[in-house]
């Protein structure tokens, strides 16, 4: 499952996201897109976890399966 899919699980849109974690949409865009890394303190990290219902190590995988997608 890549990063777009976990977002789209729990019906939060890019905005949403963003908005939650206090960072641009066009960030949120850009990890979905492979292009840039998620570069999050620890409580961001956590708060990622929860708005998107999954373990920090699913949320690693889903990040790593977008990596290999764009390249």
């Amino acid at each position: 499952m890549d990063m777009r899919t976990l977002r789209r699980q729990t019906r939060l849109s890019t905005g949403a996201v963003a908005r939650h974690l206090e960072i641009s949409e066009s960030t949120v865009r850009n990890w979905e897109k492979g292009r840039s890394t998620p570069r999050l303190d620890l409580v961001k990290t956590l708060h990622l976890c929860r708005l998107y219902n999954c373990s920090l190590e699913q949320l690693v995988d889903a990040y790593l399966e977008t990596k290999e997608g764009a390249a």
